[in-house]
């Protein structure tokens, strides 16, 4: 974690092609992981920062999340429910542990065929809802991993069954390729229809066994690479525009809604940074966003809550799938501009590697769009809400540390200056850490394996599917002093960088790299890039901030209530 400029890397997504047949066409001249783009090495943070306010903000139902602290008791077998049928279990054998932990069997069960899913379901969504649909089970249990099912289960999975992991210790399991498969896992129990994708399996869907893992991965390392020179001025141009529009919501309502503008002005920065073309002035005008969301709501409504009735929610988005057609001219108009942009050099590495023009183009749509832009939506409001109740002191030590490195290197927002931030690079992986943009991971054990929480050890059958919920996992009392709470400064130093291998965020450790070998996020140090390039552009052009927070189906819902211009 050296270098201050974005690098090539011969790998993250990897291996073995699994055909599948294409059923639909999108074009008649050819028809990202978990995450968005590349590697951008990340200097140690070395300054001491301790941030202690609290600002005046107004909160409206902020809490995403209990802040109850995550305790994990002394295991017991004896606190398991008995009312539901217990999974069958072979005897455990003898088996050796790394601190010769005990071994124990993982409580829980799946309940009865059927019914069991059902009631899990409406527990998770409905009756208790996400966050103490796990914490009442580790109370239970008195265990961070135990067995249950997850949504969306009958009509659309086939198997919800899943072994639970909510600590920081058994969660890094999900990243050991040599013990868990990743093939058709993005999304968890269920696979969208290949519809959606033209006919074929995503990048993210790919196990690093599949060769067309490699090609396609190598395929973005190399967009990543070929483009890095535009990422910097691009957000800067765009992101000038975003604040200018909100400055002028703000004095004509005294209020600005910032999804509505970050959704058209982050899918502009990457249509311009990505391939050099504005959106607006193509066919596509301004549709892009409201298109993505439309597609992506197909392949997510089974795992998602709108905040809908539950009897119009359950039939509607999770017991049958909602049919491709309804995106199917809208996918196209996202195709023929993705075709026309990525045209020249970047679809002809894509031949170069052995990927069709067709195949480059949808998986360059998933790329963009699922994966960074709508990292984007999560993220950037997430983020905001975190920096706005830290408080007045947080934002003058922001924004005395962003304008003094920006002076010192002759005005300008460089790779360079924003490795000598700190602080900007602390409340960056803090708010990647306190609330991941990408909360669920799955995958499937490759043979008999043993799985360790900070007291047991579980036995884990070859075929099992394991399902970590990360934002439990990052924020493991054994692991973080003040776990569940915004710290400014966590990262910074020599004992906090120690701390950034437990930042989990990009399907990784963040302090290692993607490569074609694994499934960490292609993308990663290009997120960690303009997640603080945002922060920088916030904190160069104000003092302050004032937001209303609310809670949305994903992230968070943010309202400026002021913006105070910068005054030195």
């Amino acid at each position: 974690m050296a270098s201050s400029s974005l690098t090539s890397v011969a790998s993250p997504f990897l291996q073995t092609e699994f055909r599948s047949k294409r059923t639909a066409k999108f074009h008649t001249r050819c028809s990202i992981s978990k995450c968005p783009f590349t590697p951008l090495s990340v200097a140690p943070l070395k300054a001491s920062v301790s941030n202690t306010n609290t600002c005046p903000i107004t909160t409206n139902s902020v809490s995403d999340t209990d802040t109850t602290p995550i305790t994990t008791p002394v295991s017991s077998d004896t606190d398991t429910d008995t009312t539901q049928t217990p999974v069958q279990q072979e005897p455990l054998p003898q088996l050796e542990t790394t601190k010769n932990l005990p071994l124990r069997r993982i409580p829980g069960d799946y309940g009865l065929p059927f019914v069991g899913p059902i009631k899990d379901r409406l527990d998770y969504f409905y009756n208790e809802g996400r966050d103490k649909f796990f914490r009442t089970r580790i109370h239970k249990y008195k265990s961070t991993v135990f067995r249950a099912n997850m949504p969306p289960g009958p009509f659309i999975s086939s198997n919800p069954n899943v072994i639970v992991l909510l600590d920081g210790k058994s969660f890094p399991i999900l990243f050991d390729n040599s013990k868990i498969e990743k093939r058709d896992l993005f999304t968890g129990t269920f696979m969208p229809s290949l519809e959606l994708t033209g006919g074929y399996r995503i990048l993210s869907y790919l196990d690093p066994s599949e060769p067309k893992h490699d090609q396609l991965k190598r395929f973005l390392f190399f967009l990543l690479k070929f483009r890095s020179s535009h990422f910097i001025p691009e957000f800067r141009s765009s992101y000038t525009k975003l604040f200018d529009t909100l400055e002028k919501d703000l004095e004509k309502s005294g209020k600005a809604v910032f999804a509505d503008v970050n959704d058209q002005e982050a899918f502009n920065y990457l249509s311009k940074a990505f391939f050099g073309v504005n959106p607006s002035e193509t066919s596509l005008k301004t549709d892009g966003p409201s298109i993505v969301t439309k597609w992506t709501l197909l392949q997510l409504g089974p795992i998602l809550t709108l905040g809908l009735p539950k009897c119009i929610e359950e039939p509607l988005l999770h017991t049958v799938r909602l049919p491709p057609a309804l995106v199917k001219k809208d996918y196209q108009r996202l195709y023929d501009f993705f075709y026309e942009a990525s045209s020249g050099s970047i679809l002809a590495e894509a031949v170069r590697l052995g990927v069709s023009k067709e195949e480059a183009v949808h998986n360059l749509i998933f790329a963009t769009c699922f994966n960074t832009f709508g990292g984007m939506k999560i993220l950037f409001p997430n983020m905001l809400k975190w920096i706005g109740r830290a408080g007045v002191n947080l934002h003058a030590k922001l924004a005395r540390e962003i304008r003094s490195v920006v002076k010192s290197n002759g005005g300008k927002v460089t790779m360079a200056g924003l490795e000598q931030m700190p602080l900007v690079k602390s409340v960056v992986y803090e708010s990647f850490r306190i609330e991941p943009p990408v909360s669920l991971q799955y995958g499937k054990a490759k043979h008999d394996l043993v799985i360790e929480n900070h007291e047991n050890a579980f036995e884990v059958k070859e075929g099992e599917m394991l399902f970590g919920f990360q934002p439990f996992a990052t924020k493991d009392s054994k692991i973080f002093d003040r776990a569940e709470e915004f710290v400014a400064d966590r990262f910074i130093g020599e004992e906090g960088e120690k701390l950034l291998k437990h930042v989990l965020w990009s399907n990784g450790p963040e302090t290692e790299q993607p490569t074609v070998g694994n499934k960490q996020c292609a993308g990663k140090d290009f997120v960690v890039l303009f997640s603080r390039l945002l922060v920088v552009e916030l904190f160069l052009r104000y003092d302050t901030f004032g937001i209303n927070v609310e809670k949305a189906p994903i992230g968070s819902a943010i309202t400026f209530s002021s913006l105070k211009r910068a005054t030195y």
